[in-house]
């Protein structure tokens, strides 16, 4: 598996997606993993988001206090940040045409 991103919030915790968070994902949000927009999410998809790249490390964790340590402890901006480092760790880095060779 590979390694996540950290994240500061009542402790460091980890963010990642492999394939069981992202199953996870799409039974919470009800959209496939392709049909995400990253960049204009709802915060019920957001918090889904989250929650499923936390739970691998905490059983006990609910999509709630997932919520409550955001509030606590991070800001939306940094949640955003570390989520999309996470997904381009577990999705590989997106090449432009030039390093396509396009």
């Amino acid at each position: 598996m590979r390694k996540g991103i950290t994240i500061e919030l009542d402790k460091p915790r980890t963010l990642r997606y492999g394939m069981n968070a992202l199953a996870k994902i799409e039974d919470l949000t009800k959209k496939p993993i392709v049909g995400l927009d990253l960049n204009n999410l709802g915060i019920k998809d957001l918090l889904a988001i989250i929650f499923a790249g936390l739970c691998h490390e905490d059983k006990t964790l609910t999509i709630e206090e997932t919520g409550n340590l955001i509030d606590e402890h991070s800001d939306m901006n940094t949640i955003a940040q570390k989520v999309g480092e996470a997904f381009t760790l577990a999705f590989g880095k997106v090449k432009d045409k030039d390093q396509k060779g396009e």
